[in-house]
């Protein structure tokens, strides 16, 4: 019996570091594969886990509805096949619905001997609230569906902003474990024990069962796949147009821009300001935010069936241009505290600078990080948002 362990999250909210963190210190002896399913043209992720010895399969070629429901069972199966293992993560798309992927997995259930061990959502507490506002037919989907609940930046949050996001956690998801404690004071283990002693897991499974089957009885009018409610990946993205207005700000405080490289953030609360904090030295995909509560009423369907390739465009490049460390940063600045390019959720990529040194980043509204790792084949930049300015995003990254 090979247990399957999904990981879910919105863009940037730390699914991978969590993932790390339970392989280095919750999963240590058990055979286990990781299997990814990137949003956007470019898989990056998959470099970041080599290093742990861990198996990565990233479907990142056509929409992920056709991948979920043919191709999908097709390589799980594969993959129980030739690896045998005790454990599989699967760790979907950011904008992907957990269950869709919840419903995949019990597809194939049937063809093979897998169990639905647990499902998790990981929740940044500082970017919760602007998620749900605007994207919340994606957001929600991932808190409703989820037996546990994993709250990344705790450590960031006052107590008022930590309480105001497990309230809104609890709006969507009465029954679920929720996980409050910042990730640097527990050990994997306790995590572990979180997300797979719910007892909530089967009431969601029937949750999804019901729902999947309420979205399959109607005419979907030549849809590429079988119901509205899937994620696309990034070949299959075709962005549409949306009225969206970027400039209708609520920030919910004050904006202050801090462009200290050296400084420590997570000594500090950011609660309700804007607060650029570019901290090269740490992971902190998403702690402020500089797009406080946009008002993208298109995006907020609560209940909707919009894929996800109508919302949100991801844009990748391979290049072999080598960068200065300042042209990178002040590309990512840009990116991050501007909205010239779309509304930008998430960036990431890793580029060859000046010096034979190869600069990984991350970026969240608000903040980047950069960081020194190993030389990739090639250079790779990916951006993902809405109302992305694809020519714009290349003369940012020196590209045309």
């Amino acid at each position: 019996m090979t247990k399957i362990d999904i990981v879910s999250g919105f863009l940037g909210a730390g699914k991978t570091t969590l993932i790390k963190k339970l392989i280095g210190e919750a999963l240590k002896g058990e055979k286990l594969v990781l299997i990814e399913n990137e949003f956007g043209e470019i898989g990056i992720d998959g470099g970041f886990l080599k290093d742990a010895g861990i198996e990565i399969t990233e479907m990142n070629s056509g929409c992920i509805c056709c991948s979920l429901v043919g191709d999908f069972g097709t390589a799980l199966k594969e993959v129980i096949d030739k690896y045998s293992p005790d454990r599989i993560i699967i760790e979907p798309s950011g904008v992907g619905k957990l269950s869709d992927v919840m419903k995949a997995v019990l597809d194939v259930k049937e063809q093979a001997d897998i169990e639905l061990n647990s499902a998790t959502v990981v929740v940044d507490c500082l970017k919760a609230k602007m998620y749900m506002k605007n994207f919340g037919e994606f957001f929600n989907n991932q808190v409703e569906s989820a037996g546990c609940i994993i709250l990344s930046r705790t450590q960031n949050a006052s107590k008022e902003k930590l309480d105001t996001c497990i309230e809104l956690m609890r709006e969507h998801n009465e029954e679920a474990e929720i996980v409050t404690t910042p990730w640097d004071d527990i050990n994997g283990k306790t995590i572990l024990n979180a997300i797979e002693h719910t007892d909530t897991l089967d009431s969601m499974i029937e949750d999804v069962k019901a729902m999947h089957f309420e979205e399959h009885d109607h005419d979907h009018e030549g849809e590429c796949c079988h119901h509205h409610d899937h994620d696309h990946e990034g070949e299959c993205c075709h962005h549409h147009d949306h009225d969206h207005d970027h400039h209708d700000h609520d920030h919910e405080g004050e904006c202050c821009h801090h462009h200290d490289h050296d400084h420590d953030h997570h000594d500090h609360d950011h609660e309700g300001e804007c607060c650029h904090h570019h901290d090269h030295d740490h992971d902190h995909e998403g702690e402020c935010c500089h797009h406080h509560d946009h008002e993208h009423h298109h995006h907020h369907h609560e209940h909707g069936h919009h894929h996800a390739d109508d919302v949100f465009t991801s844009w990748g490049k391979e290049t072999a241009k080598v960068y200065t460390e300042e042209e990178l940063k002040s590309a990512l600045v840009k990116l991050a505290e501007t909205v010239e390019y779309g509304f930008i959720l998430r960036a990431k990529g890793m580029v060859p600078c000046d010096g034979g040194k190869w600069m990984y980043y991350d970026l969240t509204p608000g903040e980047y990080e950069i960081r020194e790792g190993q030389p990739d084949y090639t250079g790779k930049l990916c951006v993902i948002g809405t109302e992305l300015k694809e020519e714009a995003l290349e003369e940012l990254f020196g590209l045309r």
